[in-house]
């Protein structure tokens, strides 16, 4: 018995922002001299993004007397860790809604009677009472939908979310699980003047998307959907400190060295050949690739690493370019975008994420 992806939906928040604006915005937060803008905006040209989401307009504007959150022109006060989290509980919810909304469109309207399962992904706020129990209120769920919350682990969370509901679904042919990843990375802009920051403040974005997954042989569904082969989860640790997600006291802190894409080039290629030894299946079989886009230096680094040609990663390129890197959500929009396109059909597809550890959450679907 397999598990499948029946429908994904994926919600913005309202304020797209172009990223030479969000350079202009980071220009003056950090009070870079001619030399050192210059430098940033290397970065920003070459990051191959061109527009991502906030819940924050303050990104827009390069005059600070236009800032809602960041209200004083020299960001003193800074947001504190609780004004950040405040502001997650406030708007996650919505984006969180409207992803799971698209994500029913195609169902009866008796849809959210029928979850049986709802499973909420975040690393970048929590509260408790928190997102589960809200969207079992909002969308309408039953009272006695069983709630699994994965918390904190980074960009690769989304595949672990999924890993847990196909684990339901082969158990439980009847079963229906809502998967929900909700992620507020512009929450915790960082202004204390380094690379990381640099780097990190350039790629993160604001988004959510939901998956339904059932059980292949009981679907509710009846247009394009992925089956789910296989699964599988490895961590480098010698790359340990080289990515790291942690709480501070004006919101959470990136860690993102350079080397993490020279670390995934180095590794990826074996850390695969185990991968596809565990699944029993051939790289020839494998005929689409679906990598988280954390940043193109990534992407890069897997093509290069598995001598793929780059319009193998096109999907998660387009993603990149339109929305940036929305850390756990980001995933399932490159799967969006590749069940949307309809072009892959019977086709195997590799997935990759990457987060913290530095961990390797990897997946094989197969479009039908």
């Amino acid at each position: 018995m397999e598990s499948c992806i029946s429908a994904i939906g994926i919600a913005n928040p309202q304020n797209r922002i172009a990223q030479h604006d969000i350079y202009h915005f980071m220009a003056n937060a950090f009070g870079l001299d001619e030399t050192n803008a210059a430098r940033l905006k290397g970065i920003y040209d070459h990051s191959g993004i061109e527009h991502r989401y906030s819940v924050i307009p303050d990104f827009a504007f390069s005059d600070p007397s236009k800032y809602t959150f960041f209200k004083q022109a020299n960001q003193e006060p800074f947001p504190d860790t609780q004004k950040r989290l405040k502001l997650y509980e406030k708007e996650a919810i919505s984006i969180a809604v409207n992803a799971a909304q698209n994500c029913f469109a195609g169902f009866e309207a008796d849809i959210n009677n029928k979850i049986t399962h709802l499973v909420t992904v975040s690393c970048t706020g929590m509260h408790a009472p928190g997102i589960d129990i809200e969207l079992v209120d909002r969308l309408g769920l039953n009272r006695d939908t069983e709630r699994t919350c994965i918390n904190f682990m980074g960009c690769y969370g989304a595949i672990n979310g999924l890993k847990v509901a196909d684990y339901i679904c082969r158990a439980d042919v009847n079963a229906k699980v809502l998967v929900v990843s909700v992620e507020l990375c512009t929450l915790h802009f960082q202004k204390v003047n380094t690379l990381d920051n640099w780097v990190a403040n350039s790629l993160f974005s604001d988004g959510a998307a939901a998956v339904l997954v059932e059980n292949t042989s009981n679907r509710l569904g009846n247009g394009t959907y992925f089956s789910l082969k296989n699964f599988y989860s490895e961590f480098v640790t010698e790359a340990r400190n080289e990515m790291g997600w942690y709480v501070g006291n004006t919101g959470f802190e990136m860690k993102l060295t350079s080397k993490v894409s020279k670390q995934i080039k180095k590794h990826i290629a074996a850390l695969t050949e185990r991968f596809l030894q565990k699944a029993k299946t051939q790289m020839s079989e494998i005929s689409a690739y679906a990598v988280h886009p954390g940043g193109r230096a990534i992407l890069e680094a897997v093509e290069e690493a598995l001598e793929l040609p780059e319009e193998s990663n096109s999907f998660a390129y387009d993603v990149l370019r339109e929305y940036g890197n929305m850390s756990s959500a980001t995933i399932l929009f490159v799967l969006d975008k590749m069940m949307k396109a309809g072009n892959l059909v019977d086709q195997k597809i590799m997935s990759f994420a990457f987060g913290p550890g530095l961990t390797v959450e990897g997946m094989i679907l197969e479009m039908h």
